[in-house]
């Protein structure tokens, strides 16, 4: 029995984010979906490093053992990279990015997990979850200290134990070897869908749509219509039997490279014409535009007969001045919003051993500090796991006051027990 993939790529960049962090990468042996992280300038970088590092393995060269050894050097190369881009520039520290990949040796499908980006495997019509979220809150689950629906809603869903990235630790994937039985649809999707779409939806999706590509689009409007409030990708990948193929048609070869990873990031990869989808691509568009929202000014043209006027030097030298000044007062505006903004974050952090709320970001400028401890608990760091103190060691963020304080009681060694 000779099998092969049939599949489609599909990301967006979300309603909400101003730039896609994802990338993903769906080819005749590969199947890669990776959620970058790391603010402002890290996620693309990273999720793109994570892409370039497996896309070479997309080919028949491997058996099953050979697929899982040759996974686990690529995520190993790019820990590496993504660790030694951090170091080398600054404003790149604390990059990440999840990896789900699927590598097709044979009839073998083998495996790397790392992250909350997801698989899930359709099979005689039934879903189911293959991979498990490296989440504080999957933790939580795991160990009966909540509920899955509880998780649904829990503020500290968000925080990743286990990524790739700017972390100086040994990673950790789960590694694992499957069967790649004809009929089995595989779907590997960033947050952005698993977050927003229900898995009965999902399912639903899935089964109903044949077509890949159909399918594909289908998830991510789905995702937009549910308020797109992060990046969106997915890859969906059938495993047929090649002599079950209709007369003349053969197996894709062509690779598809989505999201961060792509050449035109920028550009959703999401087809059809509904709201959500044109919300999408306008967003966009407005985004890739120099200016956002100026009209172009209009230059009245010089007539052949007249001659522009060469202002005087001392008009020129008041123009200067004039100009110079604007510049100083927005720069000066600028930073005063600029502190204004950090002064209106929260965090969860240490201070003298016990778990601290502060306000303001975890930085300094020219030696002074952008926050200060607005309150401190009682909870000791000594008596939290080592899990949880690595956790607090990089901060943990929170939208406001109230959601720190429950984002600080969450971490009480006997919270929702």
């Amino acid at each position: 029995m000779s099998i092969a993939l049939r599949y489609a790529a599909r990301s967006d960049v979300g309603l909400v984010r101003a730039k896609n962090d994802d990338s993903g990468y769906a080819g005749p042996h590969l199947l890669v979906v990776a959620d970058g992280m790391g603010g402002h300038a890290g996620g693309d970088v990273a999720s793109s490093v994570a892409v370039a590092h497996l896309a070479p393995l997309d080919d028949e060269a491997h058996g099953p053992d050979d697929a899982l050894a040759e996974l686990t050097r690529a995520l190993s190369a790019a820990h590496r990279e993504l660790l030694a881009r951090a170091d080398a520039e600054p404003e790149l520290a604390g990059l990440g990015t999840t990896v789900t990949a699927l590598l097709r040796s044979g009839n073998k499908l083998a495996m790397a997990h790392i992250g909350d980006s997801r698989a899930y495997l359709l099979r005689d019509g039934r879903l189911a979850q293959v991979t498990t979220d490296h989440s504080f809150v999957q933790h939580l689950v795991s160990t009966g200290k909540i509920t899955a629906e509880e998780a649904e809603h829990h503020p500290q869903r968000s925080v990743l134990l286990r990524v790739l990235g700017d972390f100086d630790m040994d990673i950790a994937p789960d590694m694992s070897v499957r069967e790649a039985r004809p009929g089995d649809r595989w779907l590997l999707c960033s947050d952005g869908l698993s977050g927003v779409v229900s898995a009965e939806t999902l399912a639903t999706t899935l089964l109903e749509l044949t077509d890949v590509d159909a399918c594909a689009d289908q998830l991510v409007r789905l995702a937009l219509r549910g308020g797109g409030p992060d990046n969106i990708t997915v890859v969906v990948g059938d495993v047929v039997e090649v002599d079950d193929l209709p007369d003349g048609a053969a197996p894709s070869t062509t690779s598809a490279v989505v999201g961060a990873a792509a050449k035109d990031r920028k550009r959703p990869t999401v087809g059809g014409e509904g709201a959500a989808a044109r919300a999408a691509q306008m967003s966009a568009q407005a985004r890739s535009r120099p200016v956002e929202g100026a009209a172009p000014v209009p230059v009245r043209p010089v007539r052949e007969d007249e001659e522009e006027a060469d202002p005087s030097p001392l008009r020129r030298r008041l123009a200067v001045l004039a100009a110079a000044v604007v510049v100083l007062g927005v720069v000066a505006t600028a930073a005063w919003l600029g502190y204004r903004w950090t002064q209106q974050q929260y965090y969860v952090g240490v201070d003298d051993d016990r778990v601290a709320i502060y306000q303001g970001i975890p930085q300094s400028v020219a030696g002074f500090e952008l926050s200060e401890v607005v309150e401190t608990t009682d909870i000791r760091v000594e008596d939290l796991p080592g899990f949880v103190r690595d956790r607090l060691d990089q901060t943990i963020p929170a939208d406001d006051l109230r959601h720190a304080r429950e984002r600080a009681a969450s971490l009480e060694p006997d919270a929702g027990a």
